[in-house]
């Protein structure tokens, strides 16, 4: 049992091998969408595919169990859809603070293609409502998305080195709001996409309604006091 860096005990061996399946997955999502083999060898694939989804569904978590290497306190999320490092669809994203806010760097492959050799809209929506939220919890914020709004100023290319930026412009009370933009790493200030969240953070009775049935891995009941899908922040050298 090891500690992160904020204290916090995990497996890290089991961490290591979520983090490798998580890898091989992301790799076999990437080939199969780029692979060109004859049908006999794509229904071998999904054979192979089947039997080890087989053998990971001897053993599964309800959905209101959180996994046992999560931890939402320090926003630790293994199978986040944007940064988890155990999930099949993300990238994964790694996000860092800035001087302002939080940053990123993502390159995207064809499993995120929306328009041919661009990435879909809708996963610019995803990865910068993730780095709003961040943004606020490198502010020392956290709050539950309830309006996101993007324009859409050029298409974001695919297979090419992006940049992803966001700060917080304004908080009172329980609210925030967040802005945020992607761009090509070789063209900064050229924005392809600009966000703009706001997040609130839920009242005590509204959020014993959204999480109460909520356990950790051990199945005691749990809601957690921040239940953000943002992720840990890393410090940029």
């Amino acid at each position: 049992m090891d500690s992160d860096g904020d204290g916090q005990p995990y497996d890290s061996d089991l961490m290591a091998a979520v983090g490798e399946l998580g890898s091989a997955l992301r790799e076999l999502v990437d080939a199969s969408v780029r692979t060109t083999v004859p049908a006999a060898v794509l229904r071998a694939a999904a054979a192979e595919a089947r039997a080890a989804t087989a053998r990971l569904a001897a053993g599964r978590r309800p959905p209101t169990q959180l996994p046992s290497l999560d931890d939402p306190l320090v926003f630790r999320r293994v199978y986040n859809p944007v940064s988890g490092v155990g999930s099949a669809i993300a990238p994964p994203l790694s996000i860092s603070r800035t001087a302002d806010g939080v940053a990123a760097e993502a390159t995207l492959g064809l499993a995120y293609e929306g328009p041919p050799g661009y990435v879909h809209g809708g996963v610019s929506s995803l990865l910068m409502d993730q780095l709003l939220g961040s943004a606020a919890i490198a502010a020392g914020l956290w709050g539950m998305t309830v309006r996101l709004e993007l324009d859409y100023r050029g298409p974001v290319p695919l297979s090419t080195p992006l940049q992803l930026r966001s700060r917080v412009v304004e908080a009172a009370g329980r609210k925030c709001v967040v802005t945020g933009e992607i761009a090509t790493a070789a063209d900064p200030e050229r924005v392809l996409v600009a966000a703009r969240g706001v997040f609130v953070m839920p009242r005590e009775e509204v959020h014993a309604t959204y999480f109460g049935a909520i356990t950790d891995a051990s199945g005691r009941h749990a809601p957690p006091g921040r239940p953000t899908d943002a992720t840990a922040l890393a410090e940029r050298p």
